[in-house]
């Protein structure tokens, strides 16, 4: 490993690529230190110790807990991951986008451009919501002209991330948005390490070890696939006799990624969110929305399940794959073209989509079982374990793959073996 690292750091194009990455995020960390203008970031932070089970708490881990300090950047780069699905579905149910998204590098230009427009509407619409909430809780003063200027700030905040995303993408390693989200989740790593070291004699002893599983079962999954045999049959192209091939296509385990755990999250903490404004049904809210509550983790791992079959179902269209098959000579071995390759193709994703629904559901689920059962803190749970894991390896595992290729360009040995 440490001559890897030796290796890619003698490569003067991918050093280079490696600290401009470090800069921009390095940039992103102090901007989500800097308060919004006018705010009382002191007593935001202390209304937020009490919101661990709405969904405040979950947009303020993917903020790097920029949102409790109402900083710059607290809206986060997640306006723009909202956007971009909120996109990827109207390509269903819109011909428009449908068309667009098949025209190629042409198409996706304009879907982008539509997606950044749309980031700015959610991050302005999102900004004045939080104003008007921490407004009516009494810890923000807030005149017509300061809301504004809040509004403003937030909202420009975003789409200054969104340009620093694209950037990391396109001078940097990785891929700029999910680098961003990744630095979000390790700001709370030291927090989660600090609760482990001063924690119960059961959480010192299989936290590591429970903590070291869970990253080991990530990395099986989410390299794991189905690969189907395709094979292409000679053809006629111009005057020349194309030779046939044999090759594969790689359907994932997960191909839904971490975009099912944050629905179910976000749904799951909706009722307790708008609990807040009817004091009356506090009783019912902690009694069934608290998210140590069996019931509250049945159904997140129910939500979990549905929505990973409804994205993957948005993410991989059979038809369409048939379709593209055929249109280049290719058939699957023993299946006819179009559509019993269709049905094939459907048939495979749909029992491939199961283990991969329940492995999300699982991971999800394990921070709170043990918070509730073996005594662990929920600061330890949350940095260490599920979704936070599940990002972060997800995201490391890209970016390495993407060293990697730089490194065997330059006929250096991977580090991935």
């Amino acid at each position: 490993m440490f001559s890897w690292l030796t290796n890619a750091w003698r490569v003067p194009e991918l050093r280079h690529r490696v600290l401009f990455t470090a800069l921009i995020l390095a940039v992103y960390r102090l901007g989500s230190w800097i308060p919004a203008p006018g705010v009382n970031a002191s007593a935001i932070k202390d209304y937020f110790g009490h919101q661990g089970g709405t969904v405040l708490n979950l947009l303020n881990l993917f903020s790097g807990g920029a949102l409790s300090q109402f900083a710059i950047f607290a809206l986060g780069i997640m306006p723009y991951v909202t956007a971009s699905i909120i996109l990827q579905l109207l390509t269903v149910v819109v011909p428009r986008l449908e068309q667009l998204q098949k025209e190629g590098e042409a198409g996706m230009a304009k879907i982008n451009q539509y997606t950044r427009y749309l980031t700015v509407g959610l991050a302005a619409a999102q900004s004045l919501g939080y104003a008007y909430l921490f407004k009516r809780q009494g810890i923000l003063e807030a005149s017509t002209g300061r809301t504004v200027l809040i509004v403003l700030t937030l909202t420009a905040g975003t789409t200054l991330l969104m340009w620093m995303g694209e950037l990391i993408t396109k001078r940097g390693v990785g891929n700029g948005i999910s680098l961003l989200i990744f630095a979000s989740i390790l700001t709370s790593l030291p927090g989660g390490i600090t609760a482990w070291y001063y924690g119960g004699v059961m959480e010192k002893l299989f936290f590591p070890l429970i903590a070291i599983g869970i990253i080991v079962a990530v990395v099986f999954i989410q390299e794991g696939q189905r690969r189907i045999p395709i094979q292409y049959a000679k053809r006629m192209v111009g005057r020349r006799m194309t030779a046939g091939g044999s090759t594969y296509m790689p359907l994932r385990v997960n191909m839904a990624g971490v975009i099912p755990i944050i629905f179910a999250a976000a749904v799951m903490a909706f009722p307790p969110t708008i609990g807040q404004y009817f004091p009356q049904t506090q009783n019912f809210i902690n009694s069934h929305f608290s998210p140590s509550n069996l019931t509250y983790l049945l159904m997140e791992g129910f939500l979990i399940i549905i929505f990973t079959y409804f994205y993957t179902a948005v993410q991989f269209n059979p038809v369409d794959q048939a379709d593209q098959l055929r249109k280049h000579g290719g058939y699957i071995p023993g299946i006819r073209p179009g559509p019993p390759t269709a049905q094939y193709l459907d048939r495979v994703l749909t029992r491939l989509t199961l283990p991969g629904s329940l492995y999300l559901a699982i991971v999800a689920v394990l921070p709170s079982i043990f918070i509730r059962y073996f005594g662990f803190s929920q600061a330890t749970s949350r940095a260490l374990g599920g979704t936070s894991v599940l990002i972060a390896v997800g995201v490391a595992l890209d970016t390495m793959r993407q060293m990697e290729s730089q490194m065997m360009m330059r006929s250096y040995e991977g580090f991935l073996k």
